[in-house]
């Protein structure tokens, strides 16, 4: 790790503050399996459905026929999640910010994963970047498996598993530790 941090310097993670976990939530479903620049126009697409506000509300996501949602760019399962995202913040089980900061990781976890299109890599990004929790360490995601690869030199990806293993010796800072094998990941390109 020493090496990685005077290889790609201070670390440069700045948490989305102003974003709630319903908006972060949204955002990440619109994300999945789709390049950055896919989804940042899908979510383009989606916010001038609505003008006026910032990000379109709960009610509104409930109030949009699929169909213009679906023109906007997402599929029929995205529409499924986003839709219960905003059912599921309408009833609270999604939390405010302000309830979401006052949970753990853990509770936070179990409570987002029963939302549909919601798995745990997705609240751990949300952890990660919306909420700036410092001891979150995704060891399913590819850019940090791929990332530890480079690192040790491996030849193949290490499991899941044994990466979460490895990561327990970065405790308290398993967030950090994230940021660098993701940056090994980038300069490995």
């Amino acid at each position: 790790m020493r090496r990685l941090i005077r290889m790609h310097g201070p670390c440069g993670l700045v948490p989305e503050t102003r974003r709630s976990p319903y908006e972060a939530l949204v955002s990440a479903v619109a994300h999945q399996q789709l390049h950055a620049n896919a989804a940042e126009a899908i979510l383009r697409r989606f916010r001038s459905l609505h003008p006026g506000v910032k990000f379109p509300k709960p009610e509104h996501v409930l109030d949009t026929t699929d169909e213009l949602l679906r023109s906007a760019g997402f599929s029929n399962g995205k529409i499924l999640a986003i839709r219960d995202i905003a059912a599921k913040t309408q009833s609270g089980l999604v939390p405010t910010r302000a309830m979401a900061t006052r949970m753990s990781d853990d509770e936070l976890i179990e409570r987002l994963t029963a939302v549909r299109g919601v798995g745990r890599w997705t609240v751990e990004m949300l952890l990660i970047f919306t909420l700036g929790r410092g001891d979150v360490f995704p060891s399913d995601d590819f850019g940090v498996r791929n990332g530890f690869r480079i690192a040790m030199k491996l030849d193949e990806l290490p499991k899941p598993k044994e990466l979460r293993s490895h990561a327990e010796r970065w405790q308290p800072h398993r967030t950090l530790a994230a940021w660098y094998l993701w940056r090994a990941a980038d300069a490995g390109k």
